[in-house]
């Protein structure tokens, strides 16, 4: 069971949208370093919706090669369209990621009978394991956790994202899967709450500008150090807040600038950089975290 924190990694791109495989090397060796127990390549932070699918897999792809085996990866291989969630699973299944991120279908709006059959196609298309990825505010789906038990029942289907930030989400799917049923928060501000609720960890936007303090957060949580893990929470918790000024990723990426971890902050149209009025916002959150050297 991979536990701790596990980054939502950036796609470093340059001022004309192609993506820059140097500074991905960068950012592998620098969570490599810190401390961070894996990557999500390609996930919403790595602009998933906005890569077309060869620049998804060569991201996926680079990342594998520059991790060399050193920290697992797990691939974002999530879609509206059910074929082709099938289609990215089976382009991983042998590739070497430990196991596929799968969002819930964006915009098309599936039951919760639809999201079941659309997760058990993919689940049973491949070996590959799958973590499922439960994100309301983003897909304007919510996956109950009703639906999550049946799924948890399909072989390789191994956990969740669950990001909602409702704590009490957590509870109820706890008591309806099996134990080695893998929990992630894909909420930062609620995640030491949710790791000392029972989660596993969490599949991390901060992690991005602060690695070793979310690695040293999560662990503790895990060990049940209450008191340090809520402290270094609450240093951390206006970055947290910030990073979702906008639209994610386009705030993490401008932090990740401005700590020098990236050469731009450039994404992908539609998103774009962050606007002028938030940028002293984020400034002021990642110094207020004791985030600049």
């Amino acid at each position: 069971m991979l536990t701790g924190s596990i980054v939502a990694l950036v796609t470093p791109m340059d001022k004309t949208g192609e993506i820059d495989f140097h500074a991905l090397k960068e950012l592998v060796e620098f969570h490599i370093k810190s401390g961070t127990s894996a990557i999500v390549a390609v996930g919403t932070t790595g602009e998933s919706a906005t890569l077309n699918v060869d620049d998804h897999v060569k991201v996926v792809m680079k990342t594998l090669e520059f991790a060399d085996g050193r920290i697992p990866v797990i691939a974002g291989n999530g879609a509206n369209s059910t074929s082709e969630a099938i289609s990215l699973s089976k382009l991983f299944a042998n590739s070497g990621v430990i196991a596929g991120l799968n969002v819930t279908p964006y915009y098309n709006k599936p039951s919760q009978e639809g999201l079941y059959r659309h997760f058990k196609a993919i689940a049973e298309s491949c070996e590959l394991p799958q973590i499922l990825y439960n994100v309301p505010g983003r897909t304007a789906v919510d996956m109950l956790p009703e639906t999550v038990a049946r799924l948890a029942k399909i072989k390789n289907i191994i956990g969740i994202k669950e990001a909602t930030g409702d704590l009490n989400r957590l509870a109820e799917i706890k008591a309806l899967v099996a134990d080695d049923f893998v929990l992630y928060s894909g909420d930062d501000e609620t995640t030491c709450d949710f790791i000392l609720q029972g989660g596993h960890g969490v599949i991390s936007v901060t992690s991005n500008v602060a690695p070793v303090e979310m690695t040293k957060m999560c662990n503790a949580a895990l060990n049940g150090q209450t008191d340090v893990a809520k402290a270094i929470n609450a240093q951390l918790l206006p970055v947290h807040q910030k990073l979702f000024v906008e639209a994610n990723p386009i705030p993490v990426k401008w932090a990740c600038a401005e700590l020098g971890l990236i050469p731009t902050a450039d994404c992908r149209l539609p998103l774009t950089t962050l606007s002028d009025e938030y940028t002293s916002v984020v400034r002021d959150a990642l110094t207020e975290a004791k985030l600049f050297s």
